[in-house]
């Protein structure tokens, strides 16, 4: 009998691009147990909510479907927003102003959920009146027939990824201590494997091998850090 490999087995790409991304829900399982709740950074984590949920749905979209991939993501919305919690529970209980700052951050988050969910309705009747349009120019119709484009999630999913790189600026001086080694560590390799990964898929996603490589130097700065400060420690 021929032996017939699997689109999606472990001898692709598209299975280990998913099980780097397992190690992200990992760390998460592994700082809930193992760790305070000081080392949780909260932009970090809020922004894996949303990527976690953005690519969800880019794991049913992209093709081959990967399952692995959706149920990652499926686990990481779970395991972030219990680090979420901790960490704002660790906060109220820390810092005098904590109950003001938590409002203002719920706050802004559901103004962001409500402009996302507008531009989601909007999509769609839009993106339909520019292909259905005889007057519509042809870079337009172009742009609507791209299938990494803005009226896809291979392109917003992506896109949204990049607020990882941006969460890890903001945590540029971020004290070594308060670092996750596990997390960084899952989020550099998540960087390598993905930009790989991005190339192999369809559509390719350069817009996706772009944010990886970011994704990996952000992530790699910090664990270097983290790295650098225990080796230190120990002497």
């Amino acid at each position: 009998m021929k032996f017939v490999r699997s689109e999606t087995g472990p001898m692709t790409t598209h299975f280990w691009g998913p099980v780097a991304n397992w190690g992200i829900v990992l760390s998460a399982a592994y700082d809930a147990y193992f760790k305070g709740p000081e080392i949780i950074s909260l932009p970090m984590t809020g922004t894996m909510i949303v990527y976690s949920g953005l690519f969800m749905r880019f794991a049913w979209a992209v093709q081959p479907r990967n399952y692995l991939l959706l149920a990652c993501h499926t686990f990481n919305v779970g395991a972030q927003s219990n680090q979420l919690y901790r960490a704002l529970e660790y906060k109220r209980k820390t810092e005098p102003n904590a109950v003001e700052e938590i409002t203002k951050l719920g706050q802004q988050a559901a103004t962001a959920a409500a402009v996302t969910g507008l531009a989601i309705a909007a999509r769609s009747p839009v993106h339909s009146a520019i292909l259905n349009s005889a007057s519509a120019p042809r870079p337009l119709k172009s742009l609507a027939e791209w299938k990494a484009g803005p009226f896809y999630i291979h392109f917003w999913a992506p896109t949204f990824k990049w607020m990882l790189s941006v969460a890890n600026l903001m945590d540029l001086n971020r004290p070594t201590e308060k670092i996750s080694l596990a997390q960084t560590s899952a989020l550099t390799a998540t960087g390598v494997i993905w930009a790989r990964y991005s190339m192999v898929i369809n559509p390719v996603n350069y817009n996706l091998m772009i944010v990886n490589i970011a994704l990996a130097a952000s992530s790699g700065y910090h664990l270097s850090r983290k790295i650098s400060a225990e080796f230190s420690s120990k002497k």
